[in-house]
């Protein structure tokens, strides 16, 4: 049994554990490439459309030749199917689309599919929550419309600075960020979106400051609006998620994580934390698509 599958958009199943990218490849040598990270959950990739809508947005950002999305989406279906013929349904995976630019040398690019295990974070942070510092992330709320060479709403391969973060949160006690901007606005996490509560209603900073597009978050409020809660997209402060009556991170795999301390503020513990989880549950299972 293999605890990972590698396969090409051709459909064709490669070793895992031999090599694979040439050494010259662009994904390796500059992070010239998006990718896009979906859940598998009992035999199924979740949120297939909006993970497909959104690499083609970051492929454009990126002047890379557009992803054909039927071709990926037969590619994803074929993946899960090699990963719940060897382990079951009732395991989650994390199944990673990569697209690069290929060769140095100008070559066609290179585009693959993995699946492998949630990592052992993942149960942890839904469970019992994540301690968050913020730390700036370097630039301001205006950088995007200015600078869109900065690729700022695409999701790249280019996370050196994301994991430098995480790196930095972890020597100081932490077990996530949120990045803010120059102004001190609330931005996203190094991998997950901002998410706070107030009551029935949900906030999450605009995609316009310079943050990701979540598909995570897209989901859970158009399911939020449909059962009833008020949803708002504004920019937000730390002083506003201290305010809230609960601060999650969110994201493809991890889902929901409560934020449990903002720096050294320790942060009430909701008593409709579920309320909140499950919703986000509920939409994944909703964009099972």
């Amino acid at each position: 049994m293999s605890d990972s599958i590698l396969l090409t958009l051709d459909g064709t199943q490669h070793d895992a554990d031999a090599p694979f990218l040439h050494a010259d490849d662009l994904a390796a040598v500059r992070g010239d490439g998006v990718f896009e990270t979906l859940l598998v959950r009992a035999g199924r990739a979740r949120g297939v459309r909006l993970h497909l809508e959104r690499l083609v947005r970051s492929a454009t950002a990126m002047e890379l030749p557009a992803p054909d999305p039927d071709e990926w989406r037969a590619a994803i279906e074929n993946a899960v199917k090699l990963w719940t013929a060897e382990h079951g349904t009732s395991d989650e995976a994390l199944l990673r689309l990569v697209y690069t630019r290929g060769r140095e040398h100008g070559y066609a690019p290179t585009a693959y599919l993995t699946v492998e295990r949630v990592p052992e974070r993942v149960a942890s942070a839904r469970a019992d929550g994540v301690s968050v510092v913020t730390l700036e992330r370097g630039f301001s709320i205006d950088l995007a419309a200015r600078a869109p060479w900065q690729l700022l709403g695409a999701k790249t391969l280019s996370y050196a600075t994301n994991m430098a973060a995480l790196r930095h949160a972890a020597s100081e006690g932490y077990d996530d960020v949120i990045f803010v901007s120059s102004e001190g606005a609330v931005l996203e996490g190094p991998r997950s979106t901002v998410v706070a509560v107030y009551g029935d209603t949900l906030v999450t900073p605009p995609t316009e400051i310079g943050i990701l597009a979540s598909t995570t978050a897209q989901a859970v409020f158009d399911l939020a609006d449909a059962e009833g809660w008020k949803t708002k997209v504004e920019i937000l402060r730390p002083e506003d998620l201290v305010a809230a009556d609960s601060v999650w991170l969110v994201s493809s795999v991890t889902l929901a994580a409560r934020v449990t301390h903002l720096n050294r503020y320790v942060m009430p513990v909701p008593a409709d934390a579920d309320r909140f989880s499950g919703l986000v549950d509920r939409a994944i299972a909703a964009e099972g698509d």
